[in-house]
């Protein structure tokens, strides 16, 4: 059964490309020179299904989308204590470039240049010298992603080339002592770490992998444990948008991560991992397009952090065959709330009904049915329908009655039955 998630991203990309706002951010010449028209969404389920719409095959550099990743690392090889007393966790109401220390020295958090710099700094710990942490960064980040990722020379060299301010903070750092290491040395690797190449499904998956306790859902890995998980997603919660987290947080609700390459990365723990692509940028750094996506992705999907937590979990009552007057059925008897997320799964059990069987799709406990989940399962029944196995749908309350007046074809269920 060919599942909808595809098709309702597709009309997402859609629906949000006539937004032309923004600009490239041409402060790094290469990238300036990139198709402004690029536009991509993928989400990663949490058991490592993905789904993705648009150029989801396009390389883009991830820029500051590494700096959540790249402290998970650091708080894995050097601990909790260790970062904290070279890097805070407060939000500093500041764009991205700018030097926001404390008055102890330290940056106000990993999500700013400073305290990226300064999080890189600690990778491998001390004995590492500066011209090797780029490359266990690196595998950190494949490690995340689920494949090998490389780098775009070329951005690299460019961002290097105009790397000033940069260079300003990490003699600065170095004058406060929260790093070791020569500047030339410490900005080289951090600009390596921002030209590593990702695609929106790379994104997914490495959100999805902080979303999941650290642990990869395709490899199986577990790359950084489940409590560092726990603490990069609080810091991307409150500063991860830049000077724009309040806005984010109360309007989007998913801990996120932006970069000025036209990228952003969310994670809802436990239970998705969403990535969009768009190169022009607004003056906080933040794809234009892409915090649309965001905002309809959360909307639509109910995955507002600080939403109706019933539309959060899925409960599957029973499953197996029952026995109807012509013959035996699949029978899925499912309770609780149907959103994004408990309908693309219920679709997975369908696909492994064989052709030709009968399935009984049983809504009799069943709560709630957001609008997405609505049309999903109606257009997921559309399919069913019109392949060679046959539906009997029980819904003695109507739950997919559709009282918004949204036009949903209530004929696209081939059977009803009260038994």
């Amino acid at each position: 059964m060919r599942t909808p998630v595809p098709d309702y991203l597709r009309q997402v990309l859609r629906q949000c490309s006539d937004n032309t706002d923004g600009a490239l951010a041409d402060y790094i010449p290469e990238l300036a020179n990139v198709d402004p028209e690029r536009f991509a969404v993928a989400l990663c389920m949490g058991d490592g299904k993905v789904y993705a719409a648009g150029d989801s095959e396009t390389e883009f550099t991830n820029q500051s989308m590494s700096k959540p990743f790249v402290y998970a690392l650091a708080l894995r090889d050097r601990g909790l204590a260790e970062v904290q007393a070279r890097v805070g966790v407060e939000p500093s109401g500041d764009p991205f470039n700018e030097m926001s220390l404390g008055e102890d020295g330290r940056p106000s958090n990993p999500m700013i240049n400073s305290g990226a710099i300064a999080t890189h700094s600690l990778i491998g710990g001390p004995e590492v010298p500066v011209e090797d942490k780029f490359e266990l960064i690196r595998r950190g980040l494949s490690a995340f992603a689920g494949r090998e990722l490389g780098i775009d020379e070329a951005v690299f060299e460019s961002e290097f080339a105009t790397s000033s301010r940069n260079m300003a903070f990490a003699h600065m750092l170095r004058h406060h002592g929260m790093v070791e290491q020569t500047a030339l040395g410490l900005v080289r690797g951090y600009t390596l770490q921002c030209s590593v190449k990702v695609t929106v499904r790379d994104l997914a998956v490495m959100a999805v992998t902080l979303g999941m306790g650290g642990r990869n859902p395709i490899t199986g890995e577990q790359v950084v444990p489940e409590w560092v998980s726990r603490q990069v997603l609080s810091v991307m919660m409150t500063c991860g948008m830049y000077d724009a987290a309040g806005d984010w947080m109360t309007g989007v609700g998913i801990p996120a991560k932006s970069g000025v390459s036209g990228g952003i990365l969310g994670a809802l723990p436990g239970q998705v991992g969403l990535a969009a692509f768009s190169p022009k940028i607004d003056r906080h750094g933040n794809s234009v397009r892409g915090v649309r996506v965001f905002e309809r992705l959360s909307g639509d999907l109910n995955l507002h952090l600080m939403g109706i937590q019933e539309a959060r979990v899925r409960l599957l009552l029973s499953s197996g065959d029952v026995e109807l007057d012509d013959g035996t059925a699949h029978h899925l008897r499912l309770q609780g709330a149907l959103y994004f997320g408990s309908v693309e799964q219920l679709f997975r059990d369908l696909d492994e009904v064989p052709e030709g069987e009968a399935v009984v799709v049983d809504l009799t406990k069943v709560t709630y049915v957001n609008p997405v989940g609505r049309r999903m399962l109606l257009d997921g029944m559309r399919g069913l329908g019109e392949g060679s196995r046959r539906l009997i749908l029980v819904d003695p309350d109507g739950v997919l009655s559709d009282p918004t007046g949204s036009g949903v074809d209530m004929s696209v269920v081939s059977e009803l039955s009260e038994a």
